[in-house]
């Protein structure tokens, strides 16, 4: 797989600690929704981000890095980012995207801070291929203001009558009537049984193995859980 040359078109600052990166890349890239593409710092550095593009939109790309000084791995590739005007990927990669052929189950999508451009991908996707299937997508955050996309969100809500978003805030304000505490726990309170259901998981390792334990014991099929994290823990 040869590295892919790319331009940087803009770096836009989300929250106070996540920006979009949104670069051309010299050729098209035909990923999968859910895919990641893995951002070239040295010969054996390679760091794998998930794109945010539904997967019809392949000449301009997008990734949400969440990036501070207490977390180099991340915070080494922005600040390589913001310092070129061109930069390499590779990819893209990994087997928790969208199958070629869509699944007649209802979709739920669970994000944890930036795990969201994964889900962000495979949302747009199913709803550019008139699924007509329901769509849930749980984001959690640690506070409202993390939720970068909310506003994005209802307003797809509002336009598909298939899609229903829940934020989950960990941290809520007094006046926040939404739903509080862990995300995944927020998926179990709301589904009496996760049988009928295909899951993607995107998040901390921590979260997506307790998720997976969890939302098995309530009937969730092994076959039926897709996330990245899963080739690793």
């Amino acid at each position: 797989m040869s590295d892919i040359l790319c331009t940087i078109e803009q770096i836009q600052p989300l929250t106070a600690f996540v920006q979009k990166i949104t670069f051309r890349p010299q050729q098209p890239v035909n990923f999968a929704a859910g895919q990641y593409v893995r951002v070239v710092m040295g010969k054996d550095d390679r760091r794998p981000f998930s794109l945010a593009n539904p997967s019809h939109e392949t000449d301009c790309l997008e990734l949400h890095i969440g990036a501070s000084e207490q977390n180099p791995y991340a915070w080494e590739v922005l600040q390589h980012l913001q310092k070129n005007s061109q930069f390499h990927i590779d990819g893209p990669m990994g087997n928790a995207g969208l199958p070629s052929t869509l699944s007649p189950k209802p979709t739920i999508l669970l994000a944890g801070g930036t795990g969201f451009s994964y889900t962000r991908s495979i949302l747009l996707s199913l709803l550019e291929h008139n699924a007509k299937e329901p769509i849930f997508l749980y984001w959690g955050t640690r506070t409202i203001e993390d939720m970068y996309a909310k506003a994005e969100l209802e307003t797809l809500a509002n336009k598909y009558k298939h899609f229903v978003f829940v934020p989950v805030v960990e941290e809520a304000e007094e006046d926040w009537q939404g739903k509080t505490g862990f995300v995944h726990q927020a998926i179990l309170k709301d589904f009496v049984s996760l049988e009928p259901y295909q899951v993607y998981v995107a998040g901390r390792f921590e979260m997506a193995g307790v998720a997976r334990n969890d939302f098995q014991l309530q009937g969730l099929l092994p076959d039926n859980l897709y996330g990245d994290a899963y080739e690793f823990i």
